[in-house]
């Protein structure tokens, strides 16, 4: 009898590895690994999670009314174009799920977020990757790549994990002339840390062939309960909506998403914070000769010399109790993401990294 096996391209999947969390033997860690807020969630997201512990028994509502609407009214967007998910991931694995399947391509840049790849072979789909020119998507090289089989291009904008951006003339040019068979998905996970960017809303509105994907977790700092969003074209919520479970979120959930979109004094604050504190270490990683890009997110990609040095900056780090991200994996072996922290965090970074270039001058 043959073995009970997956469907094809479960097993091409390799396990997602997070960023690191602990340091045996430390109490002190700084945790730069994952880019979470330093801040850690709004006062009002808390106290509403508090508040939620009394209705643990009941089910939550399945269409995220309170949520979409809250949304919506802070951003000006149409509750009815807005689906809710367990982290914007669950939203890039329902559009998958609905619009790829064996023999379709998904298309991506090189350096783009692991899921992509992950729920691509998840639902049976070819993956396929459009070189980038110097850590910046390269518009022309993905409609090169874009075939009568892709149904599906994702593209992060801020990406993941250079930090740098596509304009927004560009991403509407790729929206033109991509095949007519497949959507563009614009993963917005940072993009409230650009200034002035809609996330692609303003195309969504426009096109049939456009959707925006948002999360929680970073800017919110609601990490821990994973709450992600998506807006589309009406027809396209339909289709996830059909796929989606209907009590994907928690009453937990939607409460503390609900509550954190609303404190929009913490969000100012905590984007001052970033903004500040993101060009304080990219000047000083300049400074000391290690190379960085404009980020346009929470986090800096510091590139060092070589994969070798990046490898020693980590263990550097380590000793000294600092956790970054190397990001070898997502083909940047001489690169570690750090994540932008508080005033204090920042100068803990650069004494610790001052001391790293003096012993190995």
């Amino acid at each position: 009898m043959a073995p009970i096996a997956p469907q094809p391209g479960i097993m091409e999947i390799a396990l997602y590895e997070g960023g690191g969390s602990a340091i045996a033997g430390r109490s002190d860690v700084l945790k730069l690994s994952s880019n979470e807020n330093p801040r850690g969630p709004s006062p009002a997201a808390i106290e509403a999670v508090r508040a939620s512990a009394a209705t643990l028994h009941r089910y939550p509502p399945t269409d995220h009314a309170s949520l979409r609407a809250a949304i919506a009214e802070v951003l000006g967007l149409d509750a009815g174009r807005i689906v809710c998910g367990v982290g914007s991931d669950e939203i890039i694995h329902f559009l998958c799920q609905a619009y790829a399947g064996p023999g379709d391509e998904v298309l991506y840049p090189e350096h783009g977020f692991a899921m992509y790849r992950i729920s691509a072979l998840a639902a049976g789909a070819t993956p396929v990757v459009a070189p980038e020119r110097e850590r910046r998507v390269d518009v022309d090289a993905l409609l090169a790549r874009a075939t009568e089989r892709t149904r599906l291009v994702f593209l992060a904008n801020p990406a993941n994990p250079t930090g740098t951006m596509v304009p927004e003339a560009q991403i509407a040019r790729l929206a033109s002339e991509l095949p007519k068979t497949c959507l563009l998905v614009l993963d917005g996970a940072y993009v409230e840390y650009a200034e002035g960017c809609d996330g692609g809303a303003a195309l969504v509105e426009t096109r049939e062939n456009v959707v925006m994907t948002r999360t929680f977790s970073k800017l919110y700092g609601l990490g821990g309960l994973r709450i992600g969003w998506g807006y589309a074209p009406r027809a396209v919520i339909d289709v996830l909506n059909r796929i989606r479970g209907p009590f994907n979120l928690s009453g937990t959930q939607l409460a503390a998403a609900e509550a954190a979109m609303g404190d929009r004094a913490f969000v100012a604050e905590t984007l001052a914070i970033n903004a500040a504190q993101r060009a304080r270490l990219a000047e000083a990683l300049r400074g000391m000769g290690v190379a960085c890009d404009d980020s346009h997110a929470n986090f800096v990609l510091a590139r060092f010399r070589s994969a070798d040095e990046a490898m020693a900056a980590d263990a550097h780090f380590r000793s000294h109790g600092i956790l970054v991200r190397r990001v070898a994996g997502y083909g940047l072996p001489e690169g570690l993401r750090i994540t932008v922290g508080t005033e204090a965090d920042t100068t803990r970074v650069l004494d610790v990294l001052a001391r790293f270039r003096e012993e190995a001058a």
